[in-house]
C-alpha cells in the first residue's frame, strides 16, 4: 500500500452542488491522498455525492458540528501525511496542483508552507479574474491576506506546532494561519504559478458577512504585527459599504 503524502480535510455544509468538483479536482492529482469529508449536517444531496466517492475517502462523517475551522482542525488530525492542506467544498485544485506544490516544498525545507496563484470564478457571470497574491513579506502581509488559502501546501510539522486553525475565528482562520505559520516556524514560498480556483457565489461567507470579516482581519493584523496600517480604516468602508449595496 503506497502511503499518502498529502492529508486534506474537505469541510462542507449544504454544498452538494460544489462537492463533486472539489473532491474530483483532488483525486485526479495523480499523487497517494488521504481524503476526509467532514459534513456539517447537511439537508441537500451532500450525502448522495460523498457516497459516490467513499470508496477513496479515507473517512467522512455527517453531524452538526464545531464550524469551519473544528471541521479542518478534525480532519486534518485524522490523518498522518507529513503534508496538509484544505480544500473548501465550493472551491476545486487545477492539474497537476499538488505536484507542483509538494515539488517546491520539498525544494525549501526552511518553508513552513508554499502557495501559488489562483482564479477567482464568479459563478453567475463566469467572470474569471486571477486572486491577488504575491511574493510573502510581513509588511505586505500586514497590508492585505496576499496568500490564497485554496492553493496552499503546509507541512504537517509546522502545522501541528502552530496548533492548525484558530476554531474561535468565523471568517479569517486561514489569513490567522499564515500569520502564526511565519512568526513560529518559518516563512511561507510563493510558488508563481496558478494551481487553484475559488468560487465566489451568493452564499459565500465573504460576501455576505464582509464586516465580520474585517473586523477578524483586523484583529489579526493587530496581534501579530502589532499596530494596523492605514490602509485597513481607509478601504473598510468601501469593502463593507460600496460592495454590499453592489452586490
Amino acid at each position: 500500500m503506497i502511503e499518502p503524502l498529502v492529508t486534506i480535510a474537505v469541510p462542507s455544509f449544504n454544498q452538494g452542488r460544489f462537492l463533486d468538483k472539489a473532491l474530483a479536482s483532488i483525486f485526479e492529482q495523480e499523487l497517494p491522498v488521504e481524503v476526509f469529508v467532514l459534513d456539517g449536517g447537511s439537508s441537500d444531496n451532500s450525502i448522495e455525492v460523498i457516497r459516490t466517492w467513499e470508496a477513496r475517502l479515507a473517512g467522512w462523517r455527517s453531524h452538526q458540528d464545531g464550524g469551519q475551522a473544528a471541521s479542518i482542525n478534525e480532519g486534518i488530525a485524522s490523518g498522518r501525511a507529513p503534508y496538509v492542506c484544505w480544500l473548501n467544498s465550493d472551491d476545486w485544485l487545477l492539474p497537476g496542483a499538488l505536484k507542483i506544490l509538494l515539488r517546491a516544498l520539498e525544494d525549501r525545507p526552511q518553508a513552513s508552507a508554499v502557495y501559488g496563484r489562483a482564479w477567482n470564478v464568479v459563478e453567475k457571470s463566469g467572470k474569471r479574474t486571477p486572486v491577488w497574491v504575491e511574493p510573502f513579506s510581513e509588511r505586505r502581509l500586514a497590508m492585505r491576506c496576499i496568500v490564497s488559502q485554496p492553493a496552499t501546501l503546509i507541512r504537517r510539522s509546522a502545522w501541528e506546532a502552530v496548533g492548525g486553525v484558530n476554531e474561535k475565528l468565523h471568517m479569517v482562520m486561514d489569513y490567522d494561519l499564515w500569520w502564526k505559520l511565519f512568526k513560529r516556524v518559518g516563512p511561507l514560498h510563493f510558488v508563481d504559478e496558478f494551481v487553484a480556483v475559488n468560487r465566489e457565489h451568493e452564499l459565500t461567507k465573504t460576501r455576505r458577512l464582509r464586516r465580520r470579516h474585517y473586523s477578524e482581519a483586523i484583529d489579526v493584523v493587530r496581534k501579530y504585527h502589532g499596530r494596523v496600517p492605514l490602509k485597513w480604516w481607509i478601504a473598510q468602508p468601501y469593502a463593507v459599504w460600496y460592495k454590499s449595496i453592489r452586490g
